[in-house]
């Protein structure tokens, strides 16, 4: 029902404009050529639809598209792509310019074209040039483009698009830095819409506020500094205006830096009120179904956060994928930094305040945590400062390749010093959080658990500096399961198909992921034949790999079950957790054909 009224408003709409559906007539760049001014101010407006037409179906990003519009209809009028490199930032801006390049029908029907992602990828179209999802990259990628093309003595243009957000991370400064001395062709727009995923933090856009004041006009400029040429458009949703700006770059031999001023959402009126709800947004946001307030990781993570005043808070400028509302990070004041899009500055930042005597928690989410991997050995662990990290959204999910959670557990359970924690429910997670903070021996992670909330009602009273010591839930024989984390419960249904089969296997939570509890595994020893482990992760370098290590010169034989080492794209999760034999019925048969 839903459907048919969204599409006879709609159509209503452009009728009422006395236009015709601009989009119908753009199969490739080449098309949008032959328009009218007029046309052109049509097309956005069909594009915009077809971005709320798509992510009220499938989800994805909302206001950063929304806002982009017009810089990406001007972009593709000017330039010739694919002879003309584009090169997008981190991907949270690239729908309209996938629906000038073949592939609309992603967006004016989307649930039949689940093949597109939301996200940059050159083997949907020769107009990418790269699979991107990470931020802050764009002018590095571009500026490597820019140099081969150099060298070969090829002519065409060369375009970085980067929000004012990802200038925040490390390595567009490095990229901008090493960029100036190119010498030749090469253009960085800066899509400045005055926002990052929440507000913007840090020096950078106090010079931005002045740039945008004088019109481009101010004495202090970054970009002039470090040897751009450099134009500002005010008017950054104004088709005309931009047109002439990239006209003026188009062919340049130097590198040029074109600073638009854009807004977050536009054209869609709560997207433009709230820029940080609407930068993401999930299937059916404009069904506006109420959604249940229940207690979740998130809901105790910040009540822990709120009732502790010792605590700072750190996050990468993601506050809303962990539940920091701006009614949190007010409540906190000056214990809430959000550091910018910065993982690795966070974590060296987050060893710096422990090490001068302060709490921090730093949260993350666990596809980012791995662009921060020096900074966890080397300013970290190295230094063994107590900072506590708590690394979100970890485990096999059904999302796109940029965004996996699988590679955390390899790349923190084998850093010397940290200890990373995996609690199964509320209350160890809880009894965790509260050891970390207070103890001040070693840098400390908490893999923070998936999924609905599980409480026991019984407050843990473990003692957690008694490194590597697991639990035996439930004692039996012959077969024991080590359930890690999210995989606790598949542990305990597995200990009930066993038991189908006339087998009383032994439950372990193991707790620890960075160590193995040797006491415990040699007893095993006595009246165990199988060891089986279950991790929410990757396998290759894994926690599991620990426990065959262990017993590789026993008669116990091991079988590591979790994720293999590979980029999965959108496939549905009950179809990855067959493939790597994640179901009770597939476990129990890999067990019996073992024993």
């Amino acid at each position: 029902m839903f459907k048919k009224i969204f599409a006879i408003l709609i159509t209503l709409m452009f009728a009422q404009n006395g236009f015709a559906n601009t989009l119908d007539k753009i199969n490739s760049p080449q098309d949008l050529k032959k328009l009218s001014n007029k046309q052109m101010e049509s097309l956005a407006q069909d594009i915009r639809e077809g971005i709320l037409n798509r992510v009220n179906k499938v989800g994805g990003h909302l206001g950063p598209d929304l806002g982009i519009v017009e810089a990406t209809i001007a972009m593709h009028y000017v330039f010739n792509s694919p002879q003309d490199k584009f090169v997008f930032d981190v991907s949270h801006q690239t729908y309209p310019h996938k629906m000038l390049t073949g592939r609309k029908e992603a967006f004016t029907d989307p649930i039949n074209h689940p093949e597109i992602s939301g996200y940059s990828n050159p083997k949907e179209s020769k107009h990418d040039h790269f699979i991107l999802g990470h931020t802050s990259t764009s002018i590095s990628l571009a500026t490597g483009m820019a140099k081969a093309r150099d060298i070969k003595g090829d002519k065409y243009n060369i375009i970085a698009l980067i929000g004012d957000g990802s200038l925040s991370g490390g390595e567009a400064y490095e990229g901008l830095n090493n960029a100036a001395v190119l010498n030749s062709n090469f253009i960085i727009i800066v899509n400045d819409n005055e926002m990052s995923i929440a507000e913007n933090q840090g020096g950078l856009y106090k010079n931005l506020r002045e740039l945008r004041a004088t019109k481009g006009q101010a004495q202090n400029n970054i970009f002039k500094a470090l040897g751009y040429d450099y134009y500002y458009v005010e008017e950054g949703n104004n088709i005309n205006e931009l047109i002439k700006a990239f006209q003026k770059v188009k062919d340049t031999n130097k590198p040029t830096v074109v600073h638009i001023h854009t807004l977050k959402g536009k054209g869609y009126k709560p997207a433009e009120e709230n820029k940080e709800m609407y930068h993401w947004q999930l299937a059916g946001f404009m069904d506006k179904k109420k959604t249940e307030n229940k207690e979740t990781y998130n809901s105790i993570t910040t009540d822990y956060i709120l009732k502790n005043k010792s605590i700072i808070a750190i996050n990468p400028a993601t506050p809303g994928s962990f539940n920091f509302t701006p009614d949190f990070r007010s409540k906190l004041g000056d214990r809430y930094v959000d550091v910018g899009i910065a993982e690795q500055h966070s974590v060296a930042y987050a060893s710096g305040i422990a090490t001068n005597g302060e709490k921090p928690i730093l949260c993350v989410a666990s596809s980012f945590i791995q662009r921060a991997y020096d900074q966890l050995s080397q300013d970290l662990a190295l230094n063994n400062s107590p900072a506590t990290i708590l690394v979100y959204r970890a485990g096999i999910t059904d999302t796109d390749m940029t965004h996996l959670g699988i590679f955390d557990i390899p790349l923190i359970s084998n850093i010397p010093n940290i200890v990373y924690l995996s609690p199964t429910n509320k209350e160890e997670y809880l009894a965790m959080l509260d050891w970390s903070v207070n103890q001040t021996k070693y840098p400390v992670a908490i893999r923070v658990p998936t999924g609905d909330l599980v409480s026991t009602g019984i407050k843990d009273k473990t003692d957690y500096s008694i490194l590597n010591k697991f639990k035996v839930i439930e004692k039996g024989d012959k077969v024991a399961i080590i359930a890690a984390g999210n995989f606790f419960s598949l542990g305990k249904d597995v200990k009930e198909e066993l038991k189908k089969q006339g087998i009383n296997a032994t439950l372990i939570n193991p707790c620890y992921l960075t160590g193995v509890d040797e006491k415990l595994l040699n007893e095993l020893k006595q009246n165990h034949k199988l060891v089986i482990t279950l991790e929410d992760g990757c396998l290759d370098g894994g926690f599991g790999e620990k426990i065959s290590r262990f017993y590789s010169n026993s008669d116990i034989k091991v079988i590591n079950f979790g994720a293999k080492k590979e980029f999965t794209d959108r496939i549905p999760l009950k179809e990855l957790y067959q493939r790597y034999h994640l179901t009770k019925e597939l476990i129990t048969q890999d067990i019996m054909n073992n024993l």
